[in-house]
């Protein structure tokens, strides 16, 4: 088993929630405060004020990820802040601002891993408490991540932009060639913001027959191709779309609010160990060791 670090964050900075981008703010911890959890899946939590999943390796001090390949390191740049100068915009450059803790900029980050693009698309990390003022003034007005810098455009969204990468840059296609079962993806990746605002509701204390409901969705959109373990059978962008949320929400529920989601849901279950430890896929994006106290 991998232990995992579980934290909290916002990636858009709001002080209140308003909705399931500003993940799990009803929870805040202090800076200092550590709270360590058992759970069945995994072998330790730990939650902090920032808020990411990601498998820890202990006694590493860099920050680096796996390529897409499996065959390099990746070294991950700091997250650039108030005091930091901004990149040759507009250069030629293809950028992807992110925060490598945000679930929403997780999505395009794994798009970009598994389409094999670390060589084309840089990675430029924003420090969202305590944000330059020039990423809003000169590159992305919303002032929110992810958005990429192509073309000399920027694109915001983090759906539109994994569709977008899967689109416009070579690398293994992320969506089926059959028109049915792109249909049904489009379908589950609508969904998305259902899915997480339901869930929303009991992780703010409510809602248990909502998230149930979500939850059974999702077993059940599992249960519909039986050539693999994913949503498409194969891995695909939907995938990567709901990753970086049900793998945050199953041990939080679990833990803080005692619902087991994967209980009575065995595709579920299946695809949610198939995410965190198939070498398959590839991404490797979980094997990410970003330790905010260093």
């Amino acid at each position: 088993m991998a232990a995992l670090n579980l934290s909290y964050c916002s990636c858009v900075g709001s002080s209140r929630l308003t909705s399931s981008r500003d993940l799990f703010k009803p929870f805040r911890l202090s800076t200092h405060t550590k709270i360590t959890l058992k759970f069945s899946y995994t072998e330790v939590f730990s939650l902090r004020r920032q808020a990411f999943i990601s498998l820890r390796r202990p006694g590493s001090g860099k920050i680096s990820a796996a390529m897409a390949t499996g065959s390099v390191k990746e070294v991950l740049p700091p997250a650039l802040d108030s005091t930091s100068e901004p990149p040759p915009l507009f250069d030629g450059t293809t950028r992807l601002y992110i925060s490598y803790t945000c679930p929403y900029a997780q999505r395009v980050w794994i798009t970009r891993n598994c389409k094999g693009l670390q060589e084309k698309i840089k990675l430029v990390p924003i420090d969202l408490q305590n944000r330059p003022a020039w990423y809003k003034e000169k590159v992305y007005a919303a002032n929110k991540v992810p958005s990429l810098e192509h073309n000399n455009e920027v694109r915001g969204e983090s759906l539109d932009l994994i569709k977008y990468i899967d689109s416009n840059f070579e690398g293994p296609s992320l969506l089926p060639d059959d028109p049915a079962e792109r249909e049904f993806a489009e379908e589950l990746l609508t969904y998305t913001d259902s899915f997480s605002k339901a869930v929303m509701t009991l992780l703010k204390g409510d809602g248990v027959d909502e998230a149930g409901a979500a939850f059974d969705y999702i077993e059940t959109a599992l249960s519909k191709f039986e050539d693999g373990p994913f949503f498409l059978g194969q891995f695909s962008l939907v995938d990567i779309a709901y990753a970086p949320f049900i793998e945050r929400y199953v041990p939080f529920l679990l833990e803080v609010r005692k619902y087991d989601a994967m209980a009575g849901r065995p595709k579920l279950a299946a695809w949610f160990e198939e995410m965190l430890t198939s070498e398959t896929r590839k991404v490797d994006l979980w094997k990410t060791h970003y330790d905010l106290q260093n």
